[in-house]
């Protein structure tokens, strides 16, 4: 889809030429490609051949309703944000708005800065939502910073372990230093079994040459490897996500605290 796009595509349907030419002037001077309709039938056709990222609607239209275009382009395009304007605001349309799925419901008129801010909020969260794509590919991998039922627990100079239901404990180095430094990092894994606490595991290389040695917290059995680690790594650094994940690098059965 084009929610990479820096702006995005926008379809504007109202019956009302000052409304659509508005939006135009104002959403299109951002950047934003606009299409519009001025009925219900030719928007739905625009929708069924081309990708759009936000329809922006009105209730009152000449051959259809509003609800019924956001509830039908829920089946054609049903990734497709809706923002839902009217000049007759009813509590009725507002909640049949929000619960098929609007991401607002404005009455008009609006101020072009208004508007500006609505288009704003769907694509911050369109980034949001492809950001989240990314922690679900590799959810396997990583560790909440903030997890309450099942807290990190730090050790020294960015080293970090925490239990987990199986038995095993994660182990793992906090790389928001490096990453706020603007580092790229990879890391290279140490063939150690068996750890003793305080000894190397695994080292951190960056971009700038350094070499950090990541000690193991505890004496311990290394189980397990995260293969996928420096994939991770690159995807945290790419989306901005160093503030919220960590990335756990082995799985180990502590002999020794």
């Amino acid at each position: 889809r084009r929610v990479g796009m820096k702006k995005g595509r926008i379809i504007v349907l109202d019956d009302d030429p000052a409304v659509t030419l508005s939006c135009k002037r104002i959403l299109g001077a951002e950047g934003y490609t606009i299409s519009t309709a001025e009925r219900a039938e030719e928007a739905l056709k625009k929708i069924e051949k081309e990708e759009f990222d936000l329809l922006i609607t009105d209730i009152r239209l000449p051959d259809k309703s509003g609800i019924e275009v956001l509830r039908e382009t829920r089946v054609i395009q049903p990734e497709l944000d809706v923002v839902v304007i009217t000049g007759y605001p009813t509590l009725e349309d507002a909640k049949e708005s929000i619960r098929l799925g609007a991401f607002e419901y404005i009455e008009k008129p609006f101020t072009p800065e208004f508007m500006l801010n609505v288009a704003k909020k769907v694509f911050d969260r369109r980034g949001w939502i492809l950001r989240q794509a990314y922690i679900n590919e590799f959810r396997d991998y990583i560790v909440p910073l903030r997890d309450r039922e099942n807290p990190v627990i730090f050790y020294k100079e960015g080293v970090w372990a925490r239990p987990t239901p199986t038995g095993l404990w994660e182990v793992g180095y906090d790389l928001r230093y490096e990453m706020t430094a603007g580092e790229m990092v990879y890391v290279d894994f140490i063939n150690v079994q068996r750890p003793q606490a305080g000894e190397p595991f695994a080292r951190l290389l960056t971009s700038s040459g350094k070499v950090v040695e990541i000690p193991s917290p505890m004496t311990c059995e290394v189980k397990e490897i995260n293969t996928k680690a420096n994939d991770v790594i690159a995807a945290v650094f790419r989306e901005n996500l160093s503030e919220g994940w960590l990335v756990w690098l082995a799985k180990v059965v502590p002999l020794e605290f």
